[in-house]
C-alpha cells in the first residue's frame, strides 16, 4: 500500500460475534508490527454488528494511542447504514474507494508518506 498506510481488507460478508475475533486479531497483529495509519476495507461485508463496530472502535483507540489513524473504507449502503444508526458515522472517516481514503491520510497527516 505505502510506506506507512496498511490496508486489512475484511474478506467476510457478515461481521458478528463468530467472525469479529479474526477482524480484531487481524487488526492487533497489524499494530503490533508499528503500523498505526490504517485503510480497513469493508467492500466485502454487508452487515456488521454492534460487535463489529467494537472491535473497529477498539482499532481506533490502539493507533491514536500511536497517534496514528484508523479509516473505513464502506461502500455498501447496508453497512454504511450501521454506523449512521450508531452515531459511528462522526468517529470514523468513511469513503467510498480505497484510493479515497488513502488520500485522505496523505493529506491529514503529512508525515505519512505515500508510496509512488
Amino acid at each position: 500500500m505505502s510506506e506507512d498506510i496498511t490496508l486489512v481488507t475484511i474478506t467476510t460478508d457478515l461481521i458478528d460475534v463468530y467472525t469479529a475475533p479474526r477482524v480484531r486479531e487481524a487488526l492487533v497483529d497489524v499494530i503490533n508490527q508499528g503500523r498505526y495509519f490504517l485503510v480497513v476495507d469493508f467492500t466485502a461485508v454487508d452487515s456488521t454488528d454492534s460487535t463489529g463496530l467494537g472491535v473497529l472502535v477498539g482499532g481506533l483507540k490502539r493507533v491514536r494511542a500511536h497517534h496514528g489513524a484508523l479509516v473505513v473504507v464502506v461502500p455498501g449502503e447496508r453497512a454504511r447504514k450501521m454506523f449512521r444508526i450508531t452515531g459511528l458515522s462522526k468517529v470514523f472517516s468513511i469513503f467510498d474507494t480505497v484510493d479515497h481514503a488513502v488520500e485522505f491520510l496523505g493529506r491529514e497527516f503529512p508525515r505519512v508518506r505515500l508510496s509512488g
